[in-house]
């Protein structure tokens, strides 16, 4: 079994915890956690460690990999950390919100490290199928990229004000979508559009709604549309759109029944609610390249740089918004 040490337990830890737990060559060896509270439950439903400092994880050299799903703030201390000590890592996303952070710790990352970032969606069966069959040149060229990620519901107040914004903390997975697509092809230009119809966004200088339009180098046309409400549930699609055809992954709803009540009328069950069921399969995919990248030399589907380039891309769509103008990138 690989041994694992978890730091953060909110509501992502919790779920990374019990996958850790139920994964055949995973074994969630030891958690840090600050809130004690958290902490302790954690001990009695997982029957793992507790460990008193982050440190101790490090040290131990029974543990073989860092899983970081703390605070965003946090990421970039604890991915150098376990380059010094040779550890494998799992880091959540985003990997820090200043850029210049990220840059800096680059330069000490080699062929050697292994680093897989929490970009789940590149995971999801669905999603996944559409790349497969575009490399299978099955639509032709691709064309266009269109985007919709719409969540339920927003989050806690006191989560968007420390967020980001909606660009580095919600579209930053489209921008890492779009960028799993494209391959090789690099966006050039973006121009990005945001809105907000409750006073709170405003007073914290968020959005609630934004989209984007971007074009790569190769000409493909790139449109993401995101809302952090939606009342008919978790809204996710992708198409893509080529010379010859067309590929889609649509929403996933509660089950797949259908109910017909008259002529010409069927209702069909609600979209999922919350983003750990709409990716479920996901987040427990990318647990598998993880064990892939402990074991040997493996390339996950995410890693540190593609972190990094989706930043930028969310950093383009921020000053775009603020400018009033295209960003060339």
């Amino acid at each position: 079994m690989i041994n694992v040490a978890l730091i953060g337990l909110g509501r992502i830890g919790m779920m990374h915890a019990k996958n850790i737990l139920d994964h055949k060559y995973l074994n969630l060896h030891s958690i840090y956690e600050k809130d004690k509270i958290l902490s302790n439950n954690a001990k009695k439903k997982f029957k793992c460690n507790v460990s008193k400092s982050f440190m101790d994880l490090y040290l131990d050299p029974k543990i073989d990999i860092i899983f970081i799903a703390s605070s965003t703030s946090t990421h970039i201390k604890f991915i150098d950390l376990g380059l010094k000590f040779k550890k494998t890592i799992f880091c959540e996303k985003p990997l820090d919100l200043d850029i210049k952070k990220i840059k800096k710790l680059s330069k000490k990352i080699n062929k050697k490290s292994k680093i897989q970032l929490g970009f789940n969606r590149r995971y999801d069966p669905g999603h996944y199928s559409l790349k497969k069959k575009l490399d299978l040149n099955k639509i032709g060229k691709l064309e266009k990229i269109i985007i919709t990620s719409r969540d339920p519901a927003p989050p806690s107040i006191k989560y968007l004000r420390s967020s980001g914004g909606i660009f580095r903390d919600m579209m930053i997975h489209d921008f890492d979508l779009c960028r799993f697509y494209l391959n090789k092809d690099k966006i050039i230009q973006l121009n990005s559009q945001a809105s907000s119809f409750k006073k709170f966004y405003k007073t914290i200088k968020d959005y609630e709604i934004a989209t984007v339009s971007m074009k790569s180098k190769n000409g493909v046309l790139c449109l993401i549309n995101n809302s952090r409400h939606c009342s008919f549930g978790y809204d996710q699609r992708v198409e893509l759109f080529g010379s010859k055809g067309m590929l889609i992954s649509d929403n996933k709803y509660e089950n797949d029944s259908k109910l017909y009540i008259s002529k010409n009328t069927s209702v069909k069950n609600n979209f999922m609610y919350f983003f750990i069921d709409r990716y479920k399969e996901a987040y427990k995919l990318q647990l598998d390249d993880l064990v892939k990248l402990h074991k040997k030399n493996f390339k996950p589907r995410s890693g540190f740089f593609d972190g990094y380039e989706a930043l930028r891309l969310a950093n383009a769509a921020t000053l775009s918004v603020k400018k009033k103008t295209t960003v060339l990138i």
